[in-house]
């Protein structure tokens, strides 16, 4: 959709509007089927964010300054994270937790004015698809997600690597969470879990400032590694206590691995399917298989920690980081242009 169409601020729009129904109407609705469903709207909303921004933020720089920028956008992305996580810890804790809800809905209704300050001229959306050939040119039917991965084998390479990343990264902070409430009592443990959030997302943020300004030097390649090897030390070190001081320590970590993830998520798939103009398209299939890896993830761990506890679930998805950092190292190649 969003190669597709050009009116890509009005989908951002749309989808902001979604996201904050579903947010105010919490407080108001009880039960699993209610709440699911109201979560799951959400959910289809927020992936309309990742593709659309990219793709406005391809549209507007090109490619060449593409890099730099997304690591400029992931910076204020997990800026913006922490500061909606220490909110919502501090008026959780002094108001009690619905007042979240209402947070959140008011901070979409603040995007929906940001999106809305986007000139429209100022996008490109030929480059905003990963075009480089002359204005006005198509290259046909979009293809199926299936066909986007397997005819372009680094895509496909890239695609299982980030299964294998949300599939190992996707359960730790819930089952971290859960230590918590389960050593400091549930009155303090959101309040926790909102720290460790900040201080990951503290972290993110230099993080994508760096990696968006060097990684086109650097290589991709390396730096990915970094991020999967930080993700899999992240699952070994929570082995070592359940406190919560260690906990809040070790989670800063998340900050390392996901801030290289985020940076370079869009990076990596912009420089696979350049030119292609399917750059969008390729972010929605790729994110369709991380997503499983991030569904699975809870699944695996909750049923590991019944039958083993909480290390055997953190080092089985250790394990996972570790065979996904394999699979970057000997099978995908490098992305970059030093040049």
């Amino acid at each position: 959709m969003v190669d597709r169409i050009d009116a890509k601020s009005a989908l951002l729009v749309a989808a902001a509007v979604v996201v904050t129904l579903a947010s105010v109407s919490l407080p108001f609705v009880s039960g699993f089927t209610a709440v699911a469903v109201t979560q799951s709207l959400a959910a289809m909303a927020g992936a309309v964010f990742a593709p659309a921004i990219t793709g406005i933020t391809l549209g507007i720089v090109g490619a060449k300054a593409f890099t730099a920028r997304v690591g400029r956008n992931e910076a204020f992305n997990h800026a913006g994270n922490a500061v909606a996580a220490a909110l919502a810890g501090g008026l959780a804790w002094k108001f009690g937790p619905q007042v979240v809800f209402w947070l959140m809905g008011g901070l979409a209704a603040l995007s929906i004015a940001a999106t809305l300050s986007i000139p429209a001229k100022a996008i490109d959306h030929d480059v905003a698809r990963g075009l480089d050939t002359k204005k006005g040119e198509d290259h046909g039917p979009a293809p199926s997600m299936w066909q986007t991965l397997t005819h372009t084998p680094a895509l496909a390479i890239f695609a299982v690597s980030a299964f294998a990343f949300h599939l190992a990264n996707a359960a730790m902070l819930p089952s971290v969470g859960q230590l918590l409430a389960r050593e400091v009592g549930g009155g303090q443990a959101t309040s926790l879990i909102a720290a460790c959030i900040v201080g990951a997302q503290l972290v993110m943020v230099p993080v994508a400032v760096i990696v968006g300004k060097y990684a086109d030097h650097w290589g991709h390649k390396p730096i990915f590694l970094v991020g999967f090897a930080v993700l899999a030390l992240r699952g070994i070190l929570y082995t070592f206590s359940d406190g919560a001081a260690w906990l809040l320590f070790v989670q800063l970590l998340d900050g390392i691995g996901a801030g290289i993830f985020g940076a370079l998520f869009p990076v990596v798939i912009a420089a696979v399917t350049r030119g292609s103009g399917r750059f969008n398209a390729a972010q929605g299939a790729v994110s369709t298989v991380q997503g499983l890896g991030g569904a699975l993830s809870t699944t695996l761990a909750g049923t590991l920690i019944v039958f083993g506890g909480y290390n055997l679930a953190f080092l089985v998805l250790a394990a996972i980081a570790a065979v996904g950092l394999a699979l970057y190292w000997f099978a995908m190649p490098e992305t970059a242009e030093r040049s």
